[in-house]
């Protein structure tokens, strides 16, 4: 560095010098034309000589130690960012409109009788509170009987359990009879053994003996093998006893949860808009019965070109920009038909109060064609491609260090690093400081 500082130095001021001695030189009295001349061109030659050996001498300065900064404008200064963590989107750009959320349609849970009617259109409701009371009698005869089946099943089965320790004990009592019936045979027998040795009793008795002994031994074996099915059927009969309970007690379950909603409630605060029925008037199972509309909370109608209908999947997120507010949502009901090569769908807030939010507010939408969480990411620059592997510069200790990277998706405001950095490392992404270089190093 000091050396080039020497070089821009002292460079002109001996080209400077030089060029005044010449001219000096061709003032001095008693030298002709053809001299002069001659001395003219040589000083022409020279300058010319010193113009382009100083560009040289400048080109190879530059690109050893950088270029000066009162060379560089400000838009040319150095632009970075730090290796940090978070979501990367690719945003597809869609328009939405405002529109109220919860406009629901409520209907009858069964086939029932309006029985009393609490609220009529135009009242506004809170949300629980009761609009239309259907017969509940028959739903509570329903509930009475399948309680008391349910009460004689378990009974049943606590009788079974019962039946089932008498029947373990018998038939642990007949193995143990039959045990030491074998026993005692054995024990006979060897007794016979003695005295057939002695001549105490005939081979045939001992014979007999033993005959007896094989008939008891297959008595016990038939008896253990009667003992385990019988034990099976046991359990079989409580588990068919336990199946029973559960059906009926989840039976029971869904009648009470019936009872329940046949005392029509509001799912939300807001305004009645229609009720349909009247007191006394038997309705079916899934009619109409109640329309209410919210405006304390918002979703967006959506519309986007007919060729991105791939990304537009119910569950799949949006980005709303309002009032230079990036609110989150995600899409919820899809139009089936295509109107002006548009797709229409709605797409459901996460805070759907958000006053920034007027109904018929037209609105931008971001669709996300892809995204990644929590992955490292760098800010978005046009140097770098998506799904590429390129060598990137690194700020280490006032040095630009090369780092060859793998990137990955790449959205409008980040994009993904998928190996070669690390967090908070600090990335140079225009061109380096117009000051004095250091010199880069390799990593």
């Amino acid at each position: 560095m000091d050396f080039a500082k020497i070089i821009i130095y002292f460079y002109p001021r001996i080209a400077f010098y030089y060029i005044s001695y010449i001219q000096k030189y061709n003032k001095k009295p008693g030298l002709n034309q053809q001299t002069i001349l001659t001395m003219s061109n040589k000083k022409g030659l020279l300058i010319a000589v010193l113009v382009l050996s100083a560009f040289v001498l400048l080109f190879i300065i530059f690109r050893i130690f950088g270029i000066p900064s009162f060379f560089t404008s400000d838009s040319q200064k150095y632009q970075t960012c730090v290796v940090d963590r978070g979501q990367v989107f690719i945003p597809i750009e869609a328009s939405g409109v405002v529109e109220p959320e919860n406009e629901v349609i409520m209907l009858s849970p069964t086939n029932s009788l309006i029985q009393k009617i609490k609220k009529e259109p135009g009242s506004r409701v809170n949300k629980g509170e009761v609009i239309i009371e259907l017969e509940d009698k028959p739903t509570r005869d329903e509930i009475g009987q399948i309680s008391d089946q349910l009460e004689v099943k378990c009974n049943s089965l606590e009788r079974s359990k019962l039946e089932g320790q008498m029947a373990r004990i018998d038939l642990d009592y007949n193995v143990e009879v039959k045990k030491l019936r074998i026993t005692s045979i054995k024990a006979q027998l060897t007794d016979e053994e003695q005295l057939l040795s002695v001549g105490g009793i005939s081979s045939a008795k001992m014979d007999e003996t033993k005959q007896n002994l094989i008939l008891a031994e297959k008595d016990l074996d038939m008896v253990l093998k009667k003992n385990a099915i019988r034990l099976k059927q046991m359990k079989t009969e409580e588990n068919g006893l336990y199946l029973q309970i559960e059906i009926q007690k989840k039976q029971l379950a869904d009648k009470t949860e019936m009872l329940s909603k046949l005392n029509i409630k509001a799912p939300s605060n807001g305004i009645i808009l229609s009720v349909s029925g009247k007191e006394g008037e038997k309705v079916s199972s899934d009619k109409m019965l109640i329309t209410i509309s919210d405006l304390s909370t918002f979703k967006i109608k959506g519309l986007i070109d007919e060729k991105y209908s791939e990304y537009v999947k119910t569950g799949n997120l949006v980005f709303v920009l309002a009032e230079n507010e990036k609110m989150k949502g995600s899409i919820g009901n899809i139009t089936p038909t295509v109107s002006d090569n548009k797709i229409q769908f709605n797409v459901h807030l996460e805070h759907s109060n958000n006053p920034n939010l007027i109904p018929n507010q037209s609105i931008k939408l971001q669709v996300l064609k892809s995204f990644k969480n929590d992955v490292l990411r760098i800010r978005a620059n046009n140097n770098f491609k998506a799904n590429t592997e390129q060598t990137i510069y690194v700020l280490d200790s006032g040095e630009e260090v090369s780092r060859l990277v793998n990137l990955g998706i790449k959205g409008h405001d980040y994009q993904e690093v998928i190996s070669g950095l690390n967090e908070g490392e600090i990335v140079v992404l225009s061109a380096k400081p117009f000051i004095w270089k250091t010199k880069t190093k390799e990593n």
